[in-house]
């Protein structure tokens, strides 16, 4: 989905978030500078600001100096572009930071100092990414490998009734 231009209401406070236009990615982002504090970012915006060497000045200039309401981060929330009921997820496989998140339109919501947070996490994507392969093998790895230690006994206990059946059909083709 393209950057949107209507107004939106904050997923968090229903206050009406402000366009703040990011000039490096050509984009607008959503902020609740009346509210909570908030970032919605539409679909495949959150990737140019979730590293540490990508530019946030337009957002912390946004943010600066603002008294921001606390919000129950807890109740459920709705897609201020779509209408559809959010979800929330972790940001990362660390599990530090919870995040909404729109699977209809897939749209990003972060409550005040999530970005922050998210972006301490990993220097870069690579540093991501390496983490979430090591986290896969770690988990599904060692559960393929007791997959594999199965199907190896597995296969000797049927090669185990094969010499078996054969020896007893080799026995009845005496008799």
């Amino acid at each position: 989905m393209a950057d949107n231009f209507k107004t939106i209401k904050c997923p968090a406070c229903q206050k009406e978030m402000h366009k703040i236009f990011i000039p490096s990615e050509g984009i607008n982002i959503d902020i609740c500078l009346d509210g909570c504090g908030g970032i919605y970012f539409d679909n495949r915006e959150f990737k140019y600001f979730d590293e540490q060497d990508e530019n946030i000045d337009e957002i912390i200039k946004a943010i600066e100096g603002k008294e921001f309401i606390k919000v129950d981060e807890s109740l459920p929330r709705t897609c201020p572009v779509c209408g559809a009921r959010m979800v929330k997820n972790f940001a990362s496989i660390k599990k530090e930071v919870q995040i909404d998140e729109c699977y209809s339109c897939g749209g990003k919501f972060l409550d005040h100092d999530e970005l922050t947070k998210i972006r301490k996490q990993y220097a870069t994507e690579e540093d991501r990414s390496a983490d979430t392969m090591a986290y896969l093998y770690d988990t599904v790895g060692v559960k393929l490998k007791a997959l594999d230690a199965e199907r190896e006994r597995l296969a000797q206990s049927r090669s185990w009734l094969k010499r078996f059946f054969d020896h007893l059909v080799g026995m009845d083709s005496k008799i």
